[in-house]
């Protein structure tokens, strides 16, 4: 499976940004697709993700700010950023696993992460 993601840039406090990411390959009908970030000396964390029936999961910190969505025609999902903030700042990487079920999914392939930056 091949991600590519789109979107990114610099963009003023309480602007919004929006992020998207094409699946190419071999793509499973039960994926579960997402966005991920990473910001300069912190871990990777989830941002949100989507289930192929469009089940979606939001870190507390993008709640009401952030909306992920799909098209599952294209197998590209979105994610629309609004009043965005200085702290997300990071590198965002999107995310693709073939199923998830009971809890367990399969391993995790990655995008080539699109850096959005939050100025003040």
């Amino acid at each position: 499976v091949q991600l590519q993601a789109f979107g990114g840039g610099l963009v003023q406090a309480g602007g919004s940004l929006r992020l998207s990411c094409a699946a190419s390959g071999s793509i499973f009908s039960t994926n579960r697709m997402g966005w991920y970030r990473q910001a300069p000396g912190k871990q990777r964390e989830l941002v949100a993700d989507i289930s192929s029936g469009s089940n979606t999961n939001y870190a507390d910190s993008v709640k009401g700010r952030f909306t992920i969505s799909r098209d599952n025609a294209k197998n590209t999902v979105y994610l629309q950023m609004n009043s965005l903030k200085p702290y997300d700042t990071a590198v965002y990487y999107c995310n693709y696993k073939k199923w998830c079920a009971n809890g367990w999914c399969s391993p995790d392939y990655w995008g080539q992460g699109t850096q959005v930056t939050v100025s003040s």
